[in-house]
């Protein structure tokens, strides 16, 4: 009756362990970020994007298809991403290897000297110092009753992974950073180009209302202010060829080299690629490297907390020693085997409040990650309605930019046409409609940079660019 009673007791504590367990082995799901399937104003009718297509057909330059190779074969913070992949890397390796015994060789000599008085019986003679040799194999191996080292290395998989996919979003950002900031070097010079240009025109200007002085056609003003505005142009110039400079340096920085000249072509060339599908929503997780980074960051937390819960209940170990022990060396291989194998269970009691502070703090950090998880989606989205809607103005300006310039055009020579046969206009109306169309010029620049610019944040927003620079890695 009493061995019955205590089967009875310990298939009722056993069910109550199993019980508890319930919350340490709850299965990971994908949090839900609460997303929709559309951006905002635009209608996604299918899931093709063009974070599919490969960045080299993004980008038709040559040269900057070289620059960006380069970048991602020489940039320093994607050296640093590497790093932070090897060490992801060997703490996922010592996470595998808790789950394995640990065994260790104890070689070992142990010479004791002990007091007479401890053992004299009698009086008679004993032998106060001994000597001990022993060589033995020690071997402890936790049981994973709760999953407490599974979920350390589910943890540390996932920080694993969590530093790969934040690689990735260093390469796709990289890419970014390169085009945009080529197609700002490209900008500069074709303003220094049109200032240069200009300030050419406006020297030629110069000699021209000095004739014109000289025929009573113009007054000393006229001269004066041809002066001033050429030198207004001329002004100009150094501060667009320190923009040069500063942006070539900069984007040496990412190629991962000393400061220096950059090959280049010109923004002329540059054809804007103009399929731009931006597939639904939902198809973020699937591209963006940084959502996925944030994903797996929770994924983590998420195991750390199993982990902590995995604290509160026993932990079973079994130690196992063997080997050979001898007093004198003569019969340390003759009958001096040895072994010891205990199994024990361990109950955590004045660790309770270190369990609880444990399972506080990650249950937090698990809370922070989710946010962070929310907060990726949420800039994500942002960033493709942006940088669409932002592609979008500059196309529309582009049109009515064109139709202005070439009303400039005319009005220039109209004006200048006025001022040296009929004298019935001055020279102010001149300069006013030149200067007109080169500020319509450079607004001009600026809108084929935002157009190039705006294709390419596209690309990266939608999480393009890091599925074929894996490929031909």
């Amino acid at each position: 009756m009493k061995k019955i009673r205590i089967s009875y007791s310990l298939a009722v504590i056993g069910c109550m362990l199993l019980l508890h367990s319930c919350g340490i082995t709850k299965k990971y799901e994908t949090p839900d970020a609460e997303v929709g399937t559309q951006y905002r104003d635009t209608l996604v009718t299918d899931s093709t994007t063009l974070a599919d297509i490969p960045w080299k057909e993004m980008i038709s330059d040559t040269i900057l298809q070289q620059l960006i190779e380069e970048g991602l074969a020489h940039n320093l913070d994607l050296k640093v991403a590497v790093e932070n992949i090897n060490q992801a890397e060997a703490t996922l390796q010592q996470a595998r290897l808790s789950l394995l015994p640990s065994l260790s060789a104890e070689p070992s000599v142990t010479f004791t000297r002990t007091s007479q008085a401890a053992l004299n019986f009698g009086g008679a003679n004993v032998n106060l110092k001994t000597k001990t040799f022993k060589a033995q194999l020690a071997s402890s191996w936790e049981i994973d009753v709760w999953g407490k080292l599974r979920s350390s290395k589910r943890s540390a998989l996932a920080a694993f992974l969590e530093t790969e996919a934040a690689a990735r979003a260093v390469k796709t950002q990289l890419i970014s950073d390169i085009a945009v900031s080529y197609y700002t070097l490209l900008a500069y010079d074709e303003d220094l180009r049109i200032n240069k240009e200009t300030l050419a025109n406006r020297k030629d200007d110069q000699e021209t209302m000095k004739l014109l002085k000289e025929s009573a056609v113009v007054d000393g003003a006229a001269v004066v202010q041809s002066e001033a505005s050429r030198y207004e142009i001329e002004a100009s110039i150094p501060d667009i060829e320190l923009s040069i400079r500063e942006q070539e340096n900069a984007l040496s920085i990412l190629l991962g080299r000393s400061p220096g000249t950059i090959e280049r072509s010109t923004l002329e060339e540059q054809i804007p690629y103009t399929d731009l599908k931006v597939g639904f929503q939902s198809d973020l997780l699937r591209n963006r490297p940084d959502i996925q980074e944030a994903e797996f960051a929770f994924r983590s937390a998420f195991e750390d907390v199993k982990m902590a819960k995995a604290y509160f209940y026993p932990s079973l170990t079994i130690t196992a020693n063997g080997g050979l022990s001898s007093l004198t060396i003569e019969d340390f291989f003759n009958k001096s085997i040895f072994y010891t194998i205990v199994g024990g269970l361990t109950q955590p009691i004045f660790a309770n409040g270190e369990n609880k502070a444990r399972l506080k703090t990650n249950e937090s950090l698990q809370r922070h990650a989710f946010y962070n998880y929310r907060t990726a989606w949420l800039t994500a989205a942002e960033e493709v309605s942006n940088n669409l809607y932002m592609y979008q103005k500059a196309v529309q300006k582009h049109e009515a930019r064109e139709k202005q310039l070439t009303a400039l055009e005319k009005s220039v020579d109209f004006t200048e046409s006025l001022l040296e046969y009929t004298s019935s206009t001055n020279y102010t109306d001149v300069l006013t409609t030149k200067q007109s169309l080169l500020s319509a010029q450079v607004n001009s620049i600026s809108d084929k940079l935002q157009e190039l610019q705006a294709v390419i944040q596209l690309y990266r927003a939608l999480g393009g660019g890091w599925n074929d620079v894996l490929a031909e890695e």
